[in-house]
């Protein structure tokens, strides 16, 4: 079995850990507001991706608040098996609650890094990270390890900001997203560097198919593709497990 062991070291690593540690209070409050709640959408769109089953074993990484985690339970319903886990415990401290006024109790959180996940080999039949993936210091071993705890033939899927190729669409939604989604975050959660940081690490972040790329070279999938959300501002990218 793997360790629990955090592989998010350096003092890079440190301080995404306590900016979402600090962000965590309003975090969901500040998402309704940035994305006008166009992010539940987005969830409800990969759980259907996931083609997961009644009975289905899920894993949801970087769960931070647990509404991925909660939109699978809620979708797969009650005999499915759902896990969360984060890297940072603060971002989890509302997720118990959340899911059990939500009807799903059972749900399970924990504090996990998805380098190193704590979890034997062919664990899941479906695993998933959501708006995570671009903060983790080393994504192609995620994805390793988001495939090594997922059975052969089943999914992994990913939920990441990226980067508009639509002319016009584009510089509109980069003047927001330079220049009115920090304001806004800060004022929101009283952290306007953190979603400066965030903004930058969406807009570097490898997209469409150079993610993809990323996805078929750990060798570990195959059928891998991704699917555009709201005119590019998000993808979900899916690989099936060799």
């Amino acid at each position: 079995m793997k360790t629990n062991t955090e592989n998010h070291t350096g003092p890079e690593a440190a301080k995404i850990r306590s900016m979402f540690a600090e962000i965590a209070p309003s975090y969901d409050r500040a998402n309704d507001v940035l994305s006008a709640g166009i992010h539940h959408l987005w969830r409800k769109k990969l759980v259907r991706l996931s083609g997961g089953g009644p009975k289905s074993k899920v894993l949801d990484c970087a769960t931070g608040t647990g509404d991925l985690a909660i939109q699978f339970k809620k979708t797969l319903g009650p005999e499915s098996q759902v896990t969360g886990t984060d890297f940072c415990a603060e971002m989890l401290i509302p997720a118990p609650e959340k899911a059990q006024k939500a009807g799903f109790g059972d749900i399970k959180f924990s504090v996990a890094d998805v380098t190193q996940l704590p979890f034997e080999d062919q664990q899941f039949d479906i695993a998933s990270i959501s708006f995570g993936i671009r903060n983790v210091n080393n994504p192609k071993k995620a994805l390793e390890e988001l495939a090594r705890v997922t059975k052969p033939g089943g999914k992994v899927l990913v939920l990441e900001f990226g980067q508009i190729a639509i002319p016009g669409v584009r510089e509109v939604y980069n003047f927001y997203s330079n220049h009115i989604l920090p304001v806004v975050g800060g004022w929101v959660t009283g952290k306007q560097e953190a979603y400066e940081y965030l903004q930058k690490s969406s807009a570097q972040f490898p997209c469409r198919n150079d993610f993809v790329s990323l996805m078929e070279s750990t060798g570990k999938y195959h059928s891998c593709k991704f699917h555009s959300l709201s005119a590019g501002i998000a993808y979900i990218y899916e690989g099936k497990v060799n």
